[in-house]
Formats: C-alpha cells, structure tokens, sequence
C-alpha cells in the first residue's frame, strides 16, 4: 500500500526544519519501503520556492516519489469536503490544497503522511494519517 506524502514532509527535509527534520526523514524511510506517492498539488507547492522543474523533478528521484494523477472520485471527494467546509462558514473561496490531498487518499484508501492534521481530520475522517503524536 502506498502513502501519500504531504508537502510539509518534505519541506522540513530541504530546510533542516529543527523541530521536525528529523521526524520526517525517519517517516519518508519507513513509510517508502510501502510507496511514496505525491499528486498535482503537492507538485504545485514544491514548485513554489524551487527555482525549476528540473529541480523539483530531481527531489521527486532523491526521495523516490511516485507522481500519481488525483482520482476523479478524489477531486469530486475534495469538493464536497470543501462544500462541507464554506457551509460551516469557511473564510476561503477557493478549494485548499489539503482537500484535494484528503480527496487523493480517500479515493485510493492510502494513509496521507503529514504534519498538518487539522482540515484532514475534520473533513476526511477515513482517511489514515500518520502524523506526529
């Protein structure tokens, strides 16, 4: 089974995050003799402080990332978690990253690995997190 891996995982591994490196880097090895997967999304947020594709497409290989497509059933999934969210009175007008991850996981039933439990918890409660204590 494959573990879809958020974007703060790794971007405590490229900046030494003091707090939480070391965590992430011990999670990516042990979930990654399972799968590594990342989607559209997290690529989009790698790409935000990468100076190119080629350096984000680099990271994909060093950290073995498999890159996958996010299910049709995931992205309706994502809306509906969001719908779910604006009728509770949610700030943001457009979808979050983390319902399209939530949706992702949901869809193919795989654990999400992330720091960043709160909207995955509250909108995707099937879905397995492995997280921090």
């Amino acid at each position: 089974m494959s573990v879809l891996v958020d974007t703060n995982v790794i971007i405590d591994i490229l900046t030494d995050d003091p707090q939480w490196a070391e965590w992430s880097l011990q999670q990516l090895e042990t979930c990654g003799k399972t799968g590594l997967v990342i989607n559209p999304v997290i690529y989009a947020e790698l790409c935000f402080g990468s100076p190119s594709t080629e350096f984000v497409d680099n990271l994909i290989r060093q950290f073995a990332l498999v890159y996958q497509e996010i299910p049709r059933v995931g992205l309706f999934k994502a809306a509906k978690a969001f719908g779910v969210y604006k009728a509770r009175k949610g700030a943001k007008t457009s979808v979050l990253p983390d319902f399209f991850v939530g949706g992702h996981a949901e869809a193919a039933a795989i654990p999400v690995l992330t720091r960043d439990t709160l909207r995955l918890r509250t909108y995707f409660p099937n879905v397995e997190l492995i997280s921090p204590p």
